[in-house]
């Protein structure tokens, strides 16, 4: 099923993320996140591509095996970096092959060690020639779907950090949809402000497809600096942040700060008649079985 089906269906959609793992002991561990989630009946669940397309075997693999041994629809991202038309046409084909019906196009970051990296080294320089050419694979007819895939993109709430100018962003953001793109996942956000004005620049944009909104609960003080790297912009509000100084001796309150700030987040968004929730799970299971149950959207177990 199509994700803008999901969408159609189910108002809000509550889906999760998850990354492949890359240990033996680490794929046992986030199988057994995936099982204690999937009574939550998450609308789907996507899974990261590495800077560089550095985890493409380890994503297939894991999209495959949520497809056939669990309920949950995935959605693989797809990145632009490091890619040519034939490797993504390839890619497009075992998924295919494999019952996936729904990718996430994305432009991707440039691996770490290539602070030089040369855009012209791949076949797609923005995600919008990467939805155009996945709709071109669709009306080719190779997927089983007679609709093809359904295809998603990113939105950035707090601004893209490649993209100062926020016009411009929106811009970029708008050929995305314009190409084919049924739907937009959002980066994390901590403030609520930030996607709602997004999604109202959206709409005075001319974009209205729904959007996902992307929140991740912080657990430790390590995870926070961490995602401030990987999140490059990433704001914290400063109720957020001094209610961690508040906890910060103590790991247990930290995390229950961080899970109680993303479950009020997600209760505004609720609110305000969010089209979607994307939880980031960081591939465990604790926070956001915790989040659901303060929210009462369902039972877990």
């Amino acid at each position: 099923m199509h994700i803008r089906d999901i969408l159609a269906d189910s108002h809000p959609s509550l889906s999760f993320e998850f990354f492949p793992p890359r240990t033996a002991a680490s794929w046992e561990d986030l199988y057994q996140a995936i099982r204690e989630l999937e009574p939550l009946d998450p609308s789907f669940v996507s899974v990261t591509y590495g800077a560089g397309g550095g985890t493409r075997e380890l994503t297939h693999d894991l999209v495959v095996r949520i497809t056939e041994t669990t309920s949950i629809p995935p959605v693989p991202h797809l990145t632009c970096v490091g890619h040519s038309e034939q490797e993504v046409t390839e890619i497009l084909e075992r998924y295919a092959a494999a019952g996936v019906s729904n990718i996430l196009a994305l432009r991707g970051d440039p691996p770490r060690d290539r602070p030089d990296y040369d855009w012209s080294e791949s076949g797609f320089r923005h995600a919008a020639d990467l939805v155009r050419f996945i709709k071109k694979f669709n009306e080719s007819g190779a997927h089983p779907d007679p609709r093809g895939f359904g295809i998603g993109v990113a939105g950035f709430p707090e601004g893209h950090p490649a993209t100062p100018n926020r016009m411009l962003e929106l811009d970029f953001l708008k050929a995305k949809v314009d190409e084919g793109a049924d739907y937009i996942c959002t980066q994390l956000f901590f403030d609520n402000h930030d996607f709602f004005d997004f999604r109202d620049r959206c709409a005075l944009a001319g974009i209205h497809v729904p959007i996902i909104a992307g929140v991740m609960p912080v657990t430790s003080l390590s995870g926070m600096k961490r995602m401030a790297e990987l999140a490059a912009g990433a704001r914290y509000p400063a109720k957020l942040i001094r209610a961690l100084d508040r906890a910060k001796s103590n790991p247990e309150s930290v995390e229950r700060v961080g899970i109680h700030y993303a479950a009020e987040q997600c209760a505004g968004l609720l609110n305000e008649g969010v089209d979607g929730i994307h939880l980031y799970t960081l591939n465990k299971s604790h926070a956001t079985q915790e989040i659901y149950q303060s929210l009462g959207l369902t039972a877990v177990g």
